[in-house]
């Protein structure tokens, strides 16, 4: 992703500051809050970042799970690329470091005058993202199997 995206960037005619900006970012800072709206994607160019959500559990009572951490390389916001969104979980800076923000009305715009550059982008786009999805899956397996586990019930199941 890191090639493509930097090709993009150094076009001409995707301008910084008008299509994407450089973002520093400090420890503990939050670059993006769950439910806000977005029109967004991000890419980690340096530092390390923590994706959580957060879970009701009762009127008193809430959780925030941590889903994964990101470094430099990945991206995020990916939901918000054809449209605004509300942001579907809360990033914030686990060290020093800098994002690359790209305006994401205007990457698809540059993608329709330039078809090969978007494909090679959402080529492996999807390949990161059925990464995140394999790592879902196995994440959901094990939750399950604890809970079963937890209650007793495997023993009933075998």
């Amino acid at each position: 992703m890191y090639q493509t995206l930097y090709e993009i960037l150094s076009d001409p005619s995707f301008k910084e500051g008008i299509a994407w900006r450089r973002q520093r970012f400090h420890n503990n800072e939050v670059i993006v809050r769950e439910g806000d709206d977005g029109a967004t994607l991000f890419y980690v160019e340096e530092g390390s970042l923590r994706v959580t959500g957060h879970i009701d559990l009762d009127q008193n009572r809430r959780v925030q799970p941590g889903f994964c951490d990101l470094h430099t390389g990945d991206i995020f916001g990916e939901i918000c690329l054809h449209e605004n969104h509300r942001r579907t979980a809360t990033v914030t800076a686990i060290s020093d470091g800098c994002v690359l923000e790209v305006n994401g009305h205007k990457l698809n715009a540059y993608f329709e005058a330039h078809p090969m550059q978007g494909y090679r982008f959402y080529r492996q786009l999807f390949a990161i993202l059925i990464g995140r999805m394999k790592s879902a899956n196995h994440r959901i397996e094990n939750l399950l199997a604890w809970g079963l586990k937890a209650h007793g019930i495997e023993q009933h199941l075998l």
